[in-house]
């Protein structure tokens, strides 16, 4: 399974934090994130605990999103196998943040706050102070002092956001939906001359491919930390992609057919954004991500939708 991180908001998902309040239904989580799948006997055999006592609380964590069972077949008919649905549950209140009028809701996204992830060396993450775990090592991509992360790369793979769905939430009909945020292509050192395929996904559907055409260092990123040198990438082209009713935009040109219906924003409780380079791109160039405290402009990805008018 890949990196599959669970950020909940508190006020979004009392069910989930009540589905934690409980021992038995924490230890049985743990035995199943540190062992792997197993059925309702071995989840049983493995505690010491009745197996009635074990499904009624499996069902719990199923019914909260915490577990999945599939069904396999075993010597005698067939058998119901658990597993989690997570690497990693982190707890976050999240609080839009208003955009400049009243026919919008925009929300900034830090950057790692990501909830998937699944990439290549090199790699690594940066805050202002300097490197965040170790560089090259994709499992750092799980330090939970990603939080802090201005700047991130990777080679191929993917980091995925998961914003709220601001629209189901107020009640109101999306005219478009807009995403912006900074970012470069990668390579050991510099490149004026890198091209990279960056592929870009909303609710799991490809809106566009961008080839980003450098990693940038001929000078220093205007809010790059002066310890972060000129070797190292300094900033990253403003990109901004907007999709409406006729199909998706990037900096204004029509780039895809993907349209809002695609998207299916009124099915979904969140918005989930993915970043990444596939590894079959024609330009596998790997990709920088420039947040706060970093690259030109300091900013976290925005995600802005804005209403229907009536």
């Amino acid at each position: 399974m890949s990196n599959q991180i669970v950020v909940i908001d508190p006020l979004e998902r009392i069910d989930l934090l009540k589905s934690l309040a409980s021992e038995v239904r924490l230890r049985i989580l743990k035995l199943l994130s540190k062992s792997g799948p197993r059925n309702v006997n071995q989840v049983a055999e493995e505690l010491g605990l009745p197996q009635s006592t074990v499904s009624a609380n499996i069902q719990v964590l199923v019914d909260a999103g915490l577990v999945q069972t599939k069904s396999q077949k075993a010597r005698k008919g067939s058998q119901k196998v658990c597993h989690t649905t997570f690497t990693e549950l982190l707890i976050a209140f999240k609080e839009p943040e208003a955009a400049h009028d009243n026919d919008a809701i925009e929300v900034a996204m830090p950057l790692g706050l990501y909830t998937r992830c699944e990439v290549s060396a090199p790699c690594g993450l940066c805050a202002t102070d300097g490197v965040i775990g170790l560089l090259d090592v994709p499992d750092t991509f799980l330090d939970p002092d990603r939080m802090r992360a201005g700047l991130l790369w990777f080679t191929r793979g993917f980091v995925e956001y998961q914003f709220p769905n601001n629209a189901n939430v107020a009640k109101f009909e999306v005219a478009a939906l807009e995403l912006m945020l900074e970012l470069s292509s990668e390579v050991p050192g510099t490149s004026k001359n890198w091209p990279s395929d960056i592929t870009i996904a909303v609710n799991g559907c490809e809106i566009d491919t961008w080839t980003a055409p450098a990693d940038y260092g001929d000078k220093k990123g205007k809010f790059t930390p002066d310890w972060w040198k000129l070797k190292g990438s300094q900033y990253g082209d403003l990109k901004q992609w907007r999709v409406t009713a006729e199909g998706t935009f990037r900096d204004g040109r029509k780039v895809s057919n993907c349209a809002l219906a695609d998207l299916r924003l009124e099915a979904h409780r969140s918005i989930r954004v993915r970043i990444g380079v596939k590894d079959d791109a024609r330009h596998p160039g790997g990709v920088n991500i420039f947040g706060n405290g970093f690259g030109n402009h300091s900013r976290d990805i925005i995600l802005r939708l804005t209403k229907a008018k009536c």
